[in-house]
């Protein structure tokens, strides 16, 4: 097994930093409305922590292919390896069950103002979409990240594009698709989200909605204005609006969202909320399988 090497990466991202901002993106064309239900590895995040791990992400997948799904979501923390042979284990463990492996997300901070530390998250999302790619992924979920103490938010959203640039030089050449989640600090509200997605001239580019991340007056919204850039769906089962406590998220209304919004792609439940998982991602699978059809 041979580990993917650092110089490859800093080989792409030099030639992707080259490069400069291209012509706005438009929506997608979506010319039907397919709704397609997944289940993330991060619904059962204290079970599959590395630190002390109770489930491997095979056991993840056998658990998922139980339950009425169409998809995987392997989040990147619970990956017990970083190698190209990895992560064809774990596609061919999916392929037993029949199910694809729609994303890798991953945790990362491109907001850094330290140039040596940005670098090496530019590499580290790089080496993340190759093994997106080696586990036939259809997309590399990305954070932009949080202004830092001292830096100014025009400074950071340059470099955050310039990131996210790079990154998609070698999304384009691994057949992956980069999806930036609306996850606060710079995306926190639509028109910052899009801010960064639309000066990137690449398809290798898209959004990831999650219906849990506005924190603003009206979420529902919110999360409909960024539905015709979206590839891929995060559900939450909590809703945050502004200024009031944390409350059920309205599922029959995110779904008609999504279908009034034409979007095509996998909704995948990612479950974060305070009942234990084993009961309460069935539950709520069952009800956006029937919300779905």
């Amino acid at each position: 097994m041979v580990p993917l090497h650092r110089r490859q990466f800093l080989q792409s991202t030099a030639v992707a930093l080259a490069g400069g901002a291209g012509r706005a993106i438009e929506p997608f064309d979506h010319k039907k409305a397919e709704l397609k239900l997944g289940l993330a590895a991060i619904s059962y995040s204290k079970a599959l922590d590395l630190a002390k791990p109770t489930m491997t992400l095979f056991e993840f997948i056998d658990l998922a292919a139980t339950f009425p799904v169409e998809a995987v979501e392997l989040t990147s923390y619970y990956w017990a390896e970083t190698m190209a042979a990895y992560a064809k284990k774990l596609l061919a463990h999916a392929k037993t069950h029949k199910l694809p492996v729609s994303g890798v997300p991953v945790g990362n901070d491109f907001c850094l103002v330290d140039g040596a530390k940005l670098k090496k998250e530019i590499e580290r999302v790089s080496m993340w979409i190759e093994l997106a790619a080696a586990a036939e992924a259809q997309t590399v979920r990305i954070f932009a990240g949080k202004v830092a103490r001292g830096d100014t938010r025009e400074a950071a959203t340059k470099r955050v594009i310039e990131a996210i640039g790079a990154c998609c030089r070698v999304a384009e050449k691994a057949g992956v698709v980069l999806a930036l989640e609306n996850h606060g600090g710079l995306t926190e509200t639509p028109v910052d989200l899009l801010a960064l997605v639309k000066p990137i001239a690449s398809k290798a580019l898209a959004v990831n909605v999650d219906t849990g991340n506005f924190k603003t007056k009206d979420p529902y919204a919110d999360i409909a204005a960024i539905v015709p850039y979206g590839i891929v769906c995060q559900v939450k089962t909590e809703c945050f609006p502004a200024g009031k406590p944390a409350e059920d998220a309205d599922l029959k209304k995110v779904v008609e969202i999504l279908q009034a919004g034409k979007f095509r792609g996998y909704v995948i439940l990612e479950y974060e909320a305070k009942e234990d998982p084993k009961t309460a991602v069935p539950k709520y699978l069952k009800e956006l399988r029937k919300l779905i059809g």
